[in-house]
């Protein structure tokens, strides 16, 4: 049980640099806004990533899994649109309830800039960002997991639980940092 949440943690802590990394890339090169940091902690990590991600793995990833044994290939397409409607529709509603969240702790949310969108729900979801949650769960699902998957495993169980250990305690640190002595 100890080395399924290391590891689960591990992934968390991948998903979320990557989704941090997405969003600086996002700021810096597609809307050339300039660089700041988007996450609500100092370290370079969304955590509604790392969350979003997992619902993803525990939700949506076992169908993944069952569609690769699939000797139709038609059938193993005819999936794809299902898992890009159920990432998007998990991402979406976590993002809403972390935009609840962010507002009831800090006082605002990151992504207030979703009023710019034609289809938004009170600049806290809207759908352009809701289709791209999709695709980004479709590349996690099919292409990402698989690679952690292989890699923590390679690692082993006790490097796997000495790395969540220090990205636990760096985050923790974070956390205590950002939201007690802030």
């Amino acid at each position: 049980m100890k080395n399924k949440i290391s590891k689960y943690f591990l992934y968390f802590m991948l998903y979320s640099i990557i989704g941090w990394c997405y969003e600086v890339f996002l700021e810096v090169v597609v809307y050339r806004w300039g660089f700041s940091n988007r996450g609500v902690l100092f370290g370079p990590y969304c955590p509604v990533y790392g969350f979003g991600a997992l619902a993803f793995v525990f939700m949506v990833f076992p169908l993944v899994k069952k569609s690769k044994k699939f000797e139709n290939n038609i059938k193993k397409i005819l999936i794809i649109p299902c898992v890009f409607l159920a990432c998007m529709f998990i991402a979406t509603f976590i993002e809403l309830l972390t935009s609840y969240l962010c507002e009831w702790i800090i006082g605002s949310w990151p992504w207030q800039t979703y009023a710019d969108y034609k289809y938004n729900f009170q600049a806290r979801i809207a759908l352009s960002p809701s289709i791209r949650f999709g695709i980004g769960g479709v590349i996690f699902l099919y292409i990402l997991q698989p690679i952690f998957e292989k890699f923590s495993s390679k690692l082993g169980d006790k490097k796997v639980s000495f790395i969540s250990l220090i990205l636990f305690l760096v985050v923790l640190i974070d956390c205590i940092f950002t939201f007690v002595l802030k």
